[in-house]
C-alpha cells in the first residue's frame, strides 16, 4: 500500500514559515516515495476557528505550491465519531469527569507543595492535575454533572497504563529519508490525567488526532519537534484503540530572531504577510531550509 502523509493545521490564525515548513517537507516526503499527501482542518476549537482562517490556509498552500487529496477531513464534521470512543473510555472507566477549578487545582498544589516537596509537572512544565475527583462515586458524578457543573473527561492514567502491555514505545525517523533513528521509549505517565473531552465538545486534540490518524490510515505522521513528547500519550490512546501506530518523524522547528517557537498567538510574520512583500514561493523554501525543493 502507498504511504499516508497529513497536514493538519488549525484555522486559528494564520499559517507562519513553521507551518510552510512542515507542509512542504511532508509533500516531499510523500512525493518521493510515491505517497499520498492529505490536508487535515483540525478546527475542534469552534470558538477560536473561523471560516476566514480555513480558506486561508487553502490559498497559502495553494500559492507554496503544495498538492493535496480531496475531500479534505474537516474535524468539526465528525464528533459524532469522536463520541463514540469518548463512550468507550468512559465505559471501560478509562475516564472520569473532572470538576477542579483552575483556583482549586492551585489551592490543592500549594497544600501539597507547603507540606515539603515540589508538585511534579507535565514535560511542558505545566502542574500535573491533582485528580482529587478521581474518587468521586458514580451517583456523587452523576448529580454534579445534571446539576451543569463544569467539568472535562481526563484519562485515568493509572487505570489507563494497565490496559497495555508493555513495551510501549513509537518510531522515529532519523531523516526525510525515513531512516529509522530509534524505537523511543513512550512515557505518558509524564503528562497526568490528561484532558481526552470537554464537556460541550466530545474530543480534544490528544483523542481527535489519534481516531483521524487510524480513520485515514495515516503511515507517516510528520510534524515539528515541539509535540515530540505528546507522542507518547498518543501512543497510549492508540494501543487502548486497538490503532495502528503510524511512524513518527519531529522535524526542527523554526524560530524567529530571538530563538523562540513561532507562535500565531504571537502574531508572527505570515505566510500571506511575506507573499504582499513579495517574497516567492522558492524565497519561503530558503527561508525554511527547503530550497532543493
Amino acid at each position: 500500500m502507498r504511504p499516508v502523509f497529513r497536514f493538519a493545521p488549525s484555522p486559528n490564525g494564520r499559517l507562519h514559515l513553521g507551518h510552510a515548513c512542515s507542509a512542504l517537507l511532508n509533500q516531499r516526503m510523500a512525493q518521493a516515495c510515491g505517497g499520498r499527501l492529505l490536508l487535515r482542518i483540525e478546527d475542534i476549537d469552534v470558538t477560536r476557528c473561523t471560516p476566514e482562517y480555513e480558506d486561508a490556509i487553502y490559498r497559502d498552500l495553494a500559492w507554496l505550491g503544495v498538492e493535496w487529496e480531496t475531500p479534505v477531513r474537516r474535524q468539526s464534521e465528525h464528533f459524532h465519531e469522536y463520541r463514540d470512543l469518548l463512550d468507550r473510555l468512559i465505559g471501560e472507566e478509562l475516564v472520569y469527569p473532572a470538576f477542579m477549578s483552575r483556583g482549586e487545582v492551585r489551592a490543592a498544589i500549594v497544600e501539597a507543595e507547603a507540606k515539603g516537596g515540589r508538585w511534579p509537572r507535565d514535560p511542558d512544565g505545566a502542574p500535573l492535575y491533582p485528580g482529587l475527583d478521581r474518587r468521586l462515586g458514580k451517583r456523587e458524578r452523576r448529580r454534579r454533572i445534571d446539576r451543569g457543573d463544569p467539568y472535562a473527561w481526563r484519562l485515568d492514567m493509572a487505570a489507563a497504563l494497565e490496559r497495555v502491555a508493555p513495551p510501549l514505545a513509537w518510531t522515529e525517523l532519523a531523516d526525510e529519508g525515513m531512516h529509522v533513528a530509534a524505537e523511543v521509549e513512550a512515557r505518558p505517565q509524564d503528562w497526568g490525567d490528561v484532558i481526552v473531552a470537554r464537556r460541550d465538545i466530545p474530543t480534544s486534540y490528544q483523542l481527535s488526532v489519534v481516531a483521524d490518524d487510524a480513520l485515514q490510515g495515516i503511515s507517516h505522521v510528520v510534524r515539528g519537534r515541539d509535540l515530540y513528547l505528546a507522542t507518547s500519550v498518543q501512543r497510549l490512546l492508540q494501543q487502548i484503540f486497538g490503532f495502528a501506530a503510524p511512524a513518527y518523524f519531529h522535524h526542527r522547528l523554526v524560530t524567529g530572531p530571538d530563538g523562540r517557537k513561532l507562535s500565531k498567538s504571537q502574531g508572527d510574520t505570515g505566510i500571506a504577510e511575506l507573499r504582499e512583500r513579495g517574497v516567492t514561493p522558492a524565497g519561503i523554501r530558503a527561508m525554511v531550509g527547503l530550497d532543493e525543493i
